[in-house]
Protein backbone atom coordinates (compact mmCIF):
# COMPACT_ATOMS: atom_id res chain seq x y z
CA UNK A 1 0.00 0.00 0.00
CA UNK A 2 0.91 3.30 -1.30
CA UNK A 3 0.24 6.58 1.09
CA UNK A 4 1.15 9.97 -0.03
CA UNK A 5 0.48 12.48 2.84
CA UNK A 6 -0.44 16.05 1.39
CA UNK A 7 -1.09 19.87 2.21
CA UNK A 8 -0.91 22.75 0.32
CA UNK A 9 1.80 24.21 2.99
CA UNK A 10 4.57 21.59 1.69
CA UNK A 11 5.85 18.58 -0.40
CA UNK A 12 3.86 15.19 -0.41
CA UNK A 13 5.62 12.43 2.06
CA UNK A 14 5.25 9.50 0.60
CA UNK A 15 5.06 6.27 2.54
CA UNK A 16 4.83 2.46 1.97
CA UNK A 17 2.77 -0.14 3.78
CA UNK A 18 4.33 -0.61 7.08
CA UNK A 19 5.92 2.69 7.66
CA UNK A 20 2.38 4.50 6.92
CA UNK A 21 0.92 2.19 9.09
CA UNK A 22 3.47 2.98 11.75
CA UNK A 23 2.22 6.96 10.89
CA UNK A 24 -1.04 6.73 11.46
CA UNK A 25 -0.73 4.64 14.95
CA UNK A 26 1.23 7.39 15.96
CA UNK A 27 -0.78 10.18 14.89
CA UNK A 28 -3.76 8.41 16.24
CA UNK A 29 -5.64 7.48 13.35
CA UNK A 30 -7.37 4.09 11.97
CA UNK A 31 -4.66 2.45 9.91
CA UNK A 32 -6.69 0.42 8.12
CA UNK A 33 -8.81 3.26 6.66
CA UNK A 34 -7.69 4.08 3.15
CA UNK A 35 -8.60 8.17 3.19
CA UNK A 36 -7.56 10.56 6.37
CA UNK A 37 -7.54 14.29 7.23
CA UNK A 38 -5.39 15.78 10.64
CA UNK A 39 -7.39 19.04 10.58
CA UNK A 40 -5.82 22.16 11.32
CA UNK A 41 -7.23 21.91 14.93
CA UNK A 42 -6.14 18.46 15.36
CA UNK A 43 -2.33 19.81 14.01
CA UNK A 44 -1.08 20.53 17.47
CA UNK A 45 -1.95 16.96 19.35
CA UNK A 46 -0.78 15.20 15.68
CA UNK A 47 2.55 16.90 16.40
CA UNK A 48 3.16 16.22 19.98
CA UNK A 49 1.98 12.49 19.24
CA UNK A 50 4.63 12.19 16.78
CA UNK A 51 7.28 13.58 18.79
CA UNK A 52 7.04 11.34 21.27
CA UNK A 53 6.59 8.34 19.34
CA UNK A 54 10.21 9.91 17.62
CA UNK A 55 11.98 10.20 20.89
CA UNK A 56 10.45 6.76 22.15
CA UNK A 57 11.98 4.80 18.63
CA UNK A 58 15.74 7.11 19.34
CA UNK A 59 15.39 5.90 23.38
CA UNK A 60 14.66 2.06 22.12
CA UNK A 61 17.19 2.26 19.67
CA UNK A 62 19.40 4.00 21.82
CA UNK A 63 19.74 0.42 24.52
CA UNK A 64 19.77 -1.82 20.97
CA UNK A 65 22.90 0.72 19.99
CA UNK A 66 25.13 -1.06 22.69
CA UNK A 67 24.43 -4.27 21.26
CA UNK A 68 24.80 -3.39 17.42
CA UNK A 69 28.11 -1.71 18.61
CA UNK A 70 29.76 -5.29 19.83
CA UNK A 71 28.28 -7.18 16.53
CA UNK A 72 30.98 -6.92 13.94
CA UNK A 73 28.15 -8.83 11.34
CA UNK A 74 25.91 -5.87 12.35
CA UNK A 75 24.50 -3.75 8.82
CA UNK A 76 25.76 -0.48 8.72
CA UNK A 77 25.87 2.29 6.27
CA UNK A 78 23.52 2.06 3.56
CA UNK A 79 22.75 -1.40 4.75
CA UNK A 80 21.28 -0.60 7.98
CA UNK A 81 18.06 -0.41 8.51
CA UNK A 82 15.68 2.51 8.62
CA UNK A 83 14.34 3.66 11.44
CA UNK A 84 11.05 4.99 12.73
CA UNK A 85 12.48 8.56 13.96
CA UNK A 86 14.09 8.01 10.56
CA UNK A 87 10.92 7.86 8.47
CA UNK A 88 9.05 10.30 10.92
CA UNK A 89 11.18 13.30 10.20
CA UNK A 90 9.50 14.42 6.68
CA UNK A 91 5.52 13.94 7.99
CA UNK A 92 6.46 15.70 11.24
CA UNK A 93 7.93 18.45 8.47
CA UNK A 94 4.79 18.16 6.92
CA UNK A 95 2.73 18.90 9.62
CA UNK A 96 4.86 21.85 11.24
CA UNK A 97 4.80 23.53 8.23
CA UNK A 98 0.82 22.56 7.67
CA UNK A 99 0.11 24.05 11.43
CA UNK A 100 2.00 27.26 10.63
CA UNK A 101 0.18 27.94 7.46
CA UNK A 102 -2.93 26.85 9.03
CA UNK A 103 -3.47 23.94 6.21
CA UNK A 104 -4.62 20.30 7.00
CA UNK A 105 -2.84 16.95 6.19
CA UNK A 106 -4.84 14.81 4.18
CA UNK A 107 -4.47 10.86 2.57
CA UNK A 108 -5.95 8.80 0.16
CA UNK A 109 -7.85 11.63 -1.57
Amino acid sequence: MLTTFKSAAGADVIMLGDAARAMFAALGKDPDSPTGIVTVEQLPEAIERLKQAIAADKAARAGDADDVAEDEDAPRGMAAPVSFAQRAWPLLDLLELAHKEGQPVVWGV
